[in-house]
């Protein structure tokens, strides 16, 4: 009942809702209508009063239904616990009848026994029921087992902690080495850059050097109609066939030579005798060059 007076005034079951309003709203739910006037009244049946009146609205059918709903959950759990208790309390009653017997039998009853025993035994019941012990002896094994195994957890969590720390610190020495034999290694790996940096300048500036003297060469051998073709083999023979020609060209020349110290006799002797060394000499060119000429060819 706590919790209707957390909500709006409860409704009445007697109070009808108004034709005009509920034909025309949608959203109220006969079935729900229902159910909450059902529950209001066992409700207020269960104190002896009546429903009071009031308005139904959406709202509050939705909000009254959900208390409903939560207020039947929690009679509904209310109702299992109580049976629970019930039944164990029978248990009980019956186990206490049963160690009364048992009692009555070894001569043990409360009436035969001492007065302080009374109060003590009492006193001991009191004492196990505030802290909820029902074997003290098992209760402490219980107590022991487990504080063993967390003592044993704890052993093997710390033993596994310190292995971490362990390898933790062996690892941290090593990282810290490592890092000053970095520190030692810099000024010399400085050095080293710095003297990469020189010799990359240098080979740069040899680079563009060559290219230029490459392009140089190149366009020397265009101009001198060197081609591809010409191999050094078919220089080194173009130079035996030079030597060859060299050799039998020769001994023209010092005859040539040998005419030019003799005193002119005859102009025209002597015309005659240089044109006819001249065409020799012609000749011999000429077949230098086809020769020449014929080395190329084979060699493509």
């Amino acid at each position: 009942m706590s919790e209707i007076g957390a909500g709006s005034d409860p409704p009445s079951p007697s109070l009808s809702v108004a034709s005009s309003k509920s034909s025309g709203n949608t959203g109220f739910d006969a079935n729900r209508i229902a159910e909450v006037k059902a529950w209001l009244v066992s409700q207020f049946d269960a104190v002896g009063k009546d429903v009071p009146d009031f308005e139904y609205t959406p709202r509050s059918i939705a909000h009254l239904h959900s208390i409903a709903t939560l207020s039947q959950a929690k009679t509904q759990a209310a109702t299992i616990v109580a049976n629970d208790f019930h039944q164990k309390a029978a248990e009980y009653r019956s186990q206490a009848a049963r160690i009364r017997e048992i009692l009555e039998h070894v001569g043990l009853v409360q009436e035969s026994l001492p007065s302080n025993v009374v109060s003590c035994s009492q006193v001991l019941a009191s004492v196990a029921n505030l802290l909820n012990i029902r074997d003290t002896e098992l209760n402490q094994s219980l107590r022991k087992t487990a504080v063993e195994d967390k003592r044993a957890k704890v052993q093997q969590e710390s033993k596994e902690l310190l292995d971490y720390t362990r390898k933790a610190i062996a690892r941290l020495t090593y990282l810290k080495r490592t890092l000053t034999q970095l520190e030692d290694d810099i000024p010399p790996c400085e050095a080293q850059m710095e003297h990469w940096k020189t010799n990359l300048a240098i080979m740069e500036s040899k680079e563009r050097q060559y290219l230029q003297q490459y392009s140089n060469y190149k366009a020397m051998l265009n101009r001198v109609g060197y081609s591809p073709d010409i191999s050094h083999g078919v220089l080194v023979e173009m130079a035996e066939h030079r030597k060859d020609l060299e050799k039998k060209t020769k001994p023209i020349l010092e005859t040539l030579r040998s005419y030019q110290d003799l005193p002119p006799v005859d102009k025209t002797l002597a015309a005659l005798a240089i044109e006819d060394k001249k065409r020799q000499y012609a000749a011999a060119e000429k077949y230098l060059e086809d020769v020449l000429q014929s080395a190329l060819a084979s060699s493509e």
